[in-house]
């Protein structure tokens, strides 16, 4: 698409937006996207049906022994989960309802999956429940008694039935809960717990501490997405402060930081959803949301030495909080498919495949 072409068609979005406005949080803010250079248009193979009662964040997948695929997501308003079908986008079921007994939800955010096991964040029960596939049968929960604002959550198995955790806790002060707490105590940023399950599914967890650097221009000051590369010893990080600087910071396993981050002024708006596309070989990248309207950008950084490798943004999605990579091919996305929230109310789906024929990426990522 040309330059003319691409300002038009922003120009429609924008004003199309305007018709379609809607009140926004107080610690909400929105922005307008700039066009960066070398922006991709990579049409969405569907967008689900809207439900904006939900307030749709995370996402993630679950292949189903019949060889569907699960899209999972957390809907925090109605605190329940919404399942859609992966490759078509319909709504097959809910599950959950407003409570702090098991099963139950109070501000559902960060999903993640392993196995059988579905791993839920809540934010105002201040705990991770963990449930079994495909029945969502309670297994148990953890962190209640470190947990102040959970939001995010990424797992690593360590050994057969061990896995580590990691959860980022943006627990914040004031009375709009806008403040950023003292140097100090951004040390809890990422708390870290060692989870094992017997061959009952009986699940127990231990707390193996927090961690977070605590200098004044590389603390982690207001956390949600985090992601992990196993391999390469590698933990991402959003940080969604724009009042210091929005971007992601790299740690290793163990809570060190690296010292390293994605290019400076990479995200116009806040860093949110983050995802590892592994490709095989050690090969790879990680996809990151710029939180823009009306439409997000997605960028593409190189797996291990983080530099930039191309954006691209939909037709249709914006404001996109969480997103679900999954690389395995089914039967609509043969190459696998990038999952995003749309503007908190459905969910839209990328095919792999178009995505790096767009940005020209390694041809190890389509097979």
């Amino acid at each position: 698409m040309n330059s003319r072409l691409l300002a038009a068609a922003l120009t429609t979005l924008l004003l199309s937006s305007c018709a379609l406005t809607r009140p926004t949080l107080e610690s909400e803010t929105r922005f307008t996207s700039v066009t960066p250079a070398g922006l991709r248009i990579v049409p969405e193979r569907f967008v689900s049906a809207e439900s904006p009662q939900d307030e749709l964040d995370s996402l993630a997948t679950w292949p189903t022994p019949d060889g569907s695929t699960w899209l999972i997501a957390s809907a925090k308003s109605t605190h329940r989960l919404a399942v859609y079908d992966a490759d078509t986008g319909q709504r097959l079921r809910t599950f959950g309802e407003k409570g702090g007994a098991a099963g139950q939800f109070k501000r559902p955010n960060g999903l993640a999956v392993f196995g059988d096991h579905l791993f839920v964040v809540e934010r105002d029960n201040h705990r991770v429940q963990v449930l079994h596939l495909p029945d969502f049968a309670p297994l148990g929960s953890f962190g209640e008694a470190q947990l102040r604002s959970p939001y995010g959550v990424w797992v690593n198995e360590t050994a057969p039935g061990e896995l580590d955790a990691y959860i980022t806790d943006s627990f914040m002060y004031g009375e709009k809960f806008d403040q950023v707490p003292p140097l100090a105590e951004l040390a809890q940023r990422v708390r870290r717990y060692r989870l094992r399950f017997d061959d009952n599914d009986a699940m127990s967890a231990e707390y193996q501490g927090a961690f977070g650097d605590t200098h004044a221009d590389t603390a982690l000051r207001v956390v949600e997405s985090i992601a992990g590369d196993a391999a390469g010893d590698r933990l991402l990080i959003a940080d969604e402060d724009q009042r210091h600087l929005s971007t992601l910071r790299e740690y290793t396993l163990d809570g060190r930081y690296t010292g390293r981050r994605v290019p400076d002024r990479s995200f116009q708006a806040q860093a949110e959803g983050v995802a590892l596309w592994s490709c095989g070989a050690g090969d790879g990248y990680w996809i990151a949301v710029d939180q823009l309207m009306p439409r997000t950008i997605f960028h593409v950084y190189d797996r291990d030495s983080l530099e930039p490798r191309g954006s691209f943004s939909g037709e249709v999605t914006a404001h996109t909080d969480g997103i679900a990579l999954h690389a395995a091919g089914t039967s609509a996305f043969p190459t696998g498919a990038l999952y995003a929230v749309h503007d908190d109310r459905s969910v839209t789906a990328f095919d792999l495949g178009d995505v790096a024929r767009a940005l020209q990426l390694q041809s190890s990522c389509l097979n």
